[in-house]
């Protein structure tokens, strides 16, 4: 793993949160998307080189959804970035961590990604993230 990609925060109303991080952060929202598959909307800020990821559900079936309903706003996930994701997953799959994804995936912001199970990293949602 090479460093810190971002962090995602999950929020109840993206539009009513932005503006709120926009002050926080002292920079604007970057890039707004929508990932269907993961039934989320996403918001970005860069501050030098530290991201953060605002994560609004779009289905209260998703996995932001039910983390909404279960423990409220807040941080979400961890995201790391890496060089070659189908090889830091066999090496994670080596070392015994449980990944909650088969294969890497499409993501927000261009990245392919892969979640490690938080009960294998103390409580943490670790995303894998790389570059398409």
């Amino acid at each position: 793993m090479e460093h810190i990609e971002h962090l995602g925060i999950a929020v109840r109303d993206l539009n009513a949160s932005i503006p709120t991080y926009e002050k926080l952060l002292g920079v604007p929202c970057y890039k707004r998307e929508e990932v269907p598959s993961e039934g989320v909307l996403t918001a970005f800020f860069q501050t030098s080189i530290n991201k953060i990821e605002l994560l609004q559900a779009t289905r209260e079936d998703s996995a932001i959804g039910k983390f909404i309903v279960s423990r409220g706003e807040g941080l979400h996930h961890v995201a790391f970035s890496v060089k070659d994701i189908h090889a830091e997953m066999e090496r994670l799959r080596s070392e015994g961590f449980r990944l909650l994804n088969e294969h890497a995936k499409p993501g927000a912001d261009n990245k392919l990604i892969c979640f490690v199970h938080p009960k294998d990293a103390g409580g943490v949602l670790i995303e894998l993230c790389q570059e398409r």
